[in-house]
């Protein structure tokens, strides 16, 4: 590597300037923080080259996130997380050591040059066409019916008793409404809603500590790293219940088998899938409570609800109200969340171009306006994957263009019947516990 920037003089004295120089690839991809260059991370951005080891415990998104990039090209995956570029710029310019060497590709030898160029012209149509652009009203619509249902499953109590019928009916339209809460807080936390940061941010604190429950930074700290690699064993947290809850994938669940790890009956996985899918999503519920910036938020959701429905409902009435709602919010969730995920490729890290990397891991299901409604439009996951700060009632528009880029690339593009996506998960789960099993017993 060489310097191309050199100190300035004024006055006779040298004026301290950075000193910018030029790196291969190969140089960019051993500071990982691990390995020969130990604690070093660095990151390429539009050839930038970004020294990051003393930023990434800083990084508003969580340290964890950024430094999964650690010795990797991340301009795509900064593009799609990014909302307010000019802002994020003024933070980036300090870090800046370098740039590619002349003679260095643009694009990493391990991603696809031509799927890349393409990509990044269908992102600009994307943002010419206005895709990336909020409907306002839809939002302020779907709020509408949140808090119309979330009322509605007190008042169904108030007026017509606690009776098994009304008791039942209200548990079913609090369920709902706390479902598609959850589906909002996404959009919200994915700044789909709003045009500034700010507001996404300070709507999805009400929406995900008041109306669920739960912690909103909590929420993103995590989410934000299942997208910048999902399925990718060690940096996506969705699939951290591997191996100690389920075996996943066909590589890993043959590796634990030969290496006799057996933490879970996974031969049996898909039965017990049934029962502990509520521990999947316990942590979206409970485990974020150490985030103590969100718990006095968080509070006002119990006080409101230990008070509205403990004016009605006895005691063991009440508690039992509380977990059998708890219980169906996070059995609907979670079937949702993992019908386009865990039937996909679980992977170590390939530092693949961002439209692979998503593509391996996701499938659609397909549209109609209860899946729609039903999923959230996590049915277009695929779109949701490639665009994620893409207002969700814009997918539908971009699909075609997604499935033509695949096809021009031979990547396959998957969507399936709603239905047929939760068979699926089972299959996936009873197909990776008998690769286990037979590779536990036989190897």
């Amino acid at each position: 590597m060489a310097p191309h920037h050199g100190d300035r003089k004024q006055d006779g004295n040298a004026v301290a300037e950075p000193v910018m120089r030029w790196f291969t690839w190969e140089e960019v991809a051993q500071r990982t923080g691990r390995g020969p260059a130990l604690q070093e991370r660095w990151v390429v951005i539009d050839r930038k080259v970004y020294d990051i080891s003393n930023f990434y415990r800083r990084h508003p998104g969580g340290a964890l996130l950024i430094s999964s990039h650690a010795g990797q090209d991340v301009t795509d995956a900064f593009v799609a997380f990014h909302v307010d570029k000019l802002l994020v710029n003024k933070y980036l310019k300090p870090l800046q050591i370098g740039e590619l060497a002349p003679d260095q590709p643009s694009i990493e030898p391990t991603k696809n040059k031509m799927l890349v160029k393409d990509f990044r012209e269908l992102r600009a149509s994307v943002e010419k066409m206005g895709l990336l652009e909020p409907n306002k009203l839809f939002f302020f619509l779907h709020l509408v019916h949140i808090l119309l249902l979330d009322t509605a499953a007190w008042l169904i109590l108030f007026y017509f008793g606690t009776s098994f019928v009304p008791f039942v009916v209200s548990l079913l339209v609090l369920t709902i409404s706390q479902v598609q809460a959850s589906w909002l807080q996404h959009d919200l936390g994915h700044l789909s809603v709003f045009r500034k940061t700010k507001w996404n941010h300070l709507l999805h604190k009400f929406v995900m500590c008041h109306l669920i429950g739960a912690s909103a930074k909590w929420w993103t700290l995590l989410h934000s790293r299942h997208h910048s690699k999902p399925n990718c064993f060690r940096k996506d947290p969705d699939i951290d219940m591997h191996p100690f809850l389920f075996t996943l994938g066909k590589k890993f669940s043959v590796e634990l088998g030969i290496k006799k790890k057996k933490y879970m009956p996974y031969n049996h996985q898909h039965k017990y899938f049934f029962i502990s899918e509520n521990a999947i999503s316990n942590d979206f519920l409970f485990c974020c409570i150490w985030l103590w910036k969100d718990l006095a938020c968080m509070l006002t959701f119990y006080i409101r609800f230990f008070f509205t429905y403990g004016s009605l409902l006895e005691m063991k009435s009440l508690l039992a109200y509380y977990f059998i709602f708890r219980m169906l919010e996070s059995s609907w969730f979670v079937w949702v969340s993992q019908m386009n995920h865990i039937p996909m490729d679980i992977y170590y890290d390939k530092n693949l171009d961002w439209v692979s990397t998503q593509l391996q891991a996701t499938c659609n299901v397909e549209q109609s306006l209860f899946n729609d409604w039903f999923t959230g439009h996590l049915n277009f996951q695929i779109e949701h994957h490639l665009f994620p700060t893409m207002p969700r009632h814009n997918y539908w528009k971009v699909a075609p263009l997604v499935k033509s880029l695949c096809a021009k690339h031979g990547l396959e593009y998957q969507c399936k019947p709603l239905l047929t996506a939760f068979a699926d998960i089972v299959h996936s789960l009873k197909n990776s516990g008998e690769l286990w099993l037979d590779a536990y017993l036989h190897n």
